[in-house]
């Protein structure tokens, strides 16, 4: 079975509520910007995906909450493949905080689409270097 992929993060004060807590929404972000790095380290850059007319909307996330991360926390952010088929990926999360304590669980489903969003079958060699990483 593969380890999932890890991105690290320092909570940012912007990040915050006054509560000194992550606002709820930026959590995606977070998501985001760990399976762009995923798919850097897999040597297949979202914008070399997108130059050559393939792109991944989201069309369903999942979250569930489990603890506040808090200003200047050291997130570790983990991402795995939980769906690889013809057109459809989705991706699974874990956040966890410097004290490996568990934030956010979440699933993330994406459709793979051309530019003008029309259905697009996933590239082979984008799918063969996923695989790997699909735990169930």
């Amino acid at each position: 079975m593969a380890e999932p992929f890890r991105h690290h993060h320092r909570v940012s004060y912007a990040e915050c509520t006054i509560g000194d807590h992550i606002y709820h929404s930026r959590y995606l972000d977070l998501l985001e910007a760990a399976r762009g790095e995923f798919m850097r380290a897999l040597g297949k850059p979202v914008l070399e995906l997108q130059v050559a007319d393939y792109i991944f909307p989201v069309i369903e996330a999942k979250v569930r909450y489990k603890f506040p991360a808090r200003y200047d926390d050291l997130l570790t952010i983990e991402v795995w493949m939980t769906r690889v088929e013809r057109v459809r990926l989705n991706f699974g999360h874990r956040i966890l905080n410097q004290d490996g304590k568990l934030i956010i669980e979440a699933e993330t489903f994406h459709a793979c689409t051309s530019r003008v969003e029309k259905p697009k079958r996933l590239p082979e060699e984008l799918a063969a270097k996923l695989k790997p990483y699909l735990i169930e």
